[in-house]
């Protein structure tokens, strides 16, 4: 019985595997403090990116200009080979997952979902890194009528200057 003791504590005192393998910095590159700004170059909000548990999960915090924010988690799981991101905020949900496309942009795909009580409908995000630093994002929805995936959010991520 205390050999069998011995061993679990033995576990637990052990060091949790790392997150380091490049598989799980694959999003890295939208980690920081931004300044967002939509096509017509007018600023609609901002947006900070932190990698915690140690390199296990990013989170992220918008403020909208308007004033509304949110909040996701973002994790690479090695089960699936995908990244899941899970956004919450107080008119929806999105839960979706994907990888690095052939551009080495992050795309996911998957489900946005109103709080006002509408069904979910099909949802993409994509983020690809550019050349100068800063980070292209877009969202789509799918278009219940056409079919076509219709910009629901294009914003272009420029580093702030803390």
């Amino acid at each position: 019985m205390l050999t069998a003791l011995l061993a679990a504590a033995s576990l637990q005192a052990q060091t949790p595997p790392s997150c380091d393998a490049d598989a799980y910095r694959q999003f890295d590159f939208w980690v920081g403090s931004w300044d967002v700004y939509n096509p017509q170059d007018q600023k609609v909000g901002e947006n900070t990116i932190t990698s915690e548990e140690a390199g296990c999960l990013l989170v992220e915090r918008w403020t909208a200009s308007s004033g509304g924010t949110g909040q996701s988690y973002n994790y690479y799981n090695p089960d699936t080979d995908e990244w899941r991101q899970v956004w919450v905020a107080r008119g929806s949900i999105i839960d979706y997952t994907g990888g690095l496309d052939e551009d080495g942009a992050m795309a996911l795909e998957g489900t946005l979902t109103p709080r006002s009580g509408g069904s979910a409908q099909p949802f993409r995000g994509r983020w690809a890194p550019l050349e100068d630093g800063s980070v292209q994002q877009t969202f789509w929805l799918k278009n219940a009528q056409t079919g076509a995936w219709d910009v629901w959010f294009d914003g272009n991520y420029l580093r702030r200057e803390d």
